[in-house]
């Protein structure tokens, strides 16, 4: 049987996201935790058959957004995404989406936080 926690750090590489400081700060106070968490949520949650890689993390950015929570987690997607090839537009779009359902703030703030990561080189608009 596959350790989830090693398999969990595979599926992280994967999505550039290997090293990461603030997972590396929890572990040094709860390395137990951080194991079983990488463990759960990256070596069985990600590693399920059914849908590819690109698509959870598709799905992470969307659920992030919509909690309107942990905006490092959802930079940290926004990032993996990108890594993946989802395009800046792709991944506004499913911001945008957040709306819908979630509310026009969350879906703000989501844009907001992650417009480093997303804005191209020109302005999108003349809006605002």
């Amino acid at each position: 049987m596959t350790d989830p926690y090693r398999a969990g750090i595979d599926i992280l590489a994967r999505t550039g996201s290997g090293q990461d400081d603030r997972r590396n700060r929890a572990a040094e106070i709860a390395p137990d935790f951080v194991r079983s968490a990488v463990g759960f949520t990256y070596g069985e949650i990600f590693a399920r058959p059914g849908i590819d890689l690109r698509l959870r993390e598709l799905a992470a950015v969307a659920a992030l957004a919509s909690l309107g929570r942990s905006t490092a987690e959802l930079r940290q997607h926004v990032e993996a995404a990108l890594h993946l090839g989802w395009s800046r537009g792709e991944i506004t779009e499913i911001l945008i989406q957040t709306a819908a359902h979630a509310g026009v703030a969350a879906a703000i703030d989501a844009l907001a936080e992650c417009h480093d990561l997303l804005a191209e080189s020109t302005p999108a608009s003349d809006c605002c």
